[in-house]
């Protein structure tokens, strides 16, 4: 690891309370000869805004001088730095202080393991996203990108949706909506809605329908090459919103078409166990040994 570099401590004040676990992590690296640096989650962003009107995250704004970025949560926390260092090639090491946490690779019982990150004894692993734009009457109208997932769903009312990959019809139904996944998000809403479990470190997107009205909707797993394509049909014209990674809610239109596809953007995640992702599903869904 580069000493002249930094590694950045990103506590979710809603989950480490008082920022103790994340004092506490800094505290063992700097003891080690590391340099931290305290960069909250819910810190309120700078006054400097672009000519674009692009106000840049506290996160986004230390990328110059990080190495690694430590986040104190769950994985709605990882989700978050993610989208602030997605393909700056830094590196993000989850500790777990939310629920299932499937994307973190320390629970609180594992600090002991920060050892191994101060002496730079750690492998990392790519995971694919997601690119998402919005068209309408042949206009882009909305850009964004994902680790987990794009969700299109009615507000709290059934949606006619045509799902389509490379230009082919996969289906067309009625329903609460549609899950289109990466395999890290497999295990999130993906699997709620009934999609299958991923290996992570894969290539694939995942398409699951939501509380689809017709037998034939299934879960489709397809290369990462593919282009989906959702049309939001007049069926029933109810409606209806985009959601990338659980965040905020874009409103679309029927005749509006959700392209998804890999995008050239990456997310680096530590690993430090020897953890086997069949043992971490299974630990992480309470089954038994």
């Amino acid at each position: 690891m580069d000493n002249k570099k930094k590694i950045i401590l990103y506590p979710n004040a809603e989950r480490d309370i008082g920022f103790e676990m994340a004092k506490r992590v800094g505290q063992m690296l700097e003891e080690r000869g590391r340099q931290t640096v305290m960069c909250p989650m819910f810190e309120d962003y700078p006054n400097d805004i672009s000519e674009t009107g692009y106000r840049p995250g506290i996160l986004e704004l230390k990328l110059p001088e990080a190495e690694l970025i430590i986040t104190f949560g769950g994985d709605g926390t990882i989700l978050r730095a993610a989208r602030a260092v997605a393909g700056s090639g830094v590196p993000i090491l989850g500790v777990n202080m939310g629920g299932k946490g499937f994307m973190a690779e320390l629970e609180i019982g594992d600090i002991r393991l920060i050892d191994d990150v101060a002496k730079g004894n750690f492998k990392t692993e790519s995971r694919m996203m997601l690119d998402v734009e919005v068209e309408r009457q042949g206009e882009t109208i909305y850009c964004d990108f994902a680790l987990n997932d794009v969700v299109v769903r009615g507000d709290n009312k059934v949606i006619d949706l045509m799902l389509f990959g490379d230009g082919q019809r996969i289906s067309h139904f009625s329903g609460d909506g549609t899950v289109i996944a990466t395999p890290t998000g497999s295990t999130a809403y993906s699997m709620a809605a009934g999609g299958p479990i991923v290996e992570e470190a894969a290539h694939n997107i995942i398409v699951t329908p939501i509380c689809a009205h017709v037998v034939q909707a299934k879960s489709f797993v397809l290369m990462s090459d593919r282009r989906v394509s959702v049309e939001l049909g007049y069926r029933m014209n109810n409606p209806a919103y985009v959601s990338v990674d659980g965040g905020n809610n874009q409103s679309i239109n029927s005749g509006d078409i959700i392209h998804v596809f890999k995008s050239e953007r990456y997310t680096r995640l530590v690993r430090l166990s020897n953890r086997s992702f069949y043992k971490k599903v299974s630990e992480k869904l309470g089954e038994k040994p």
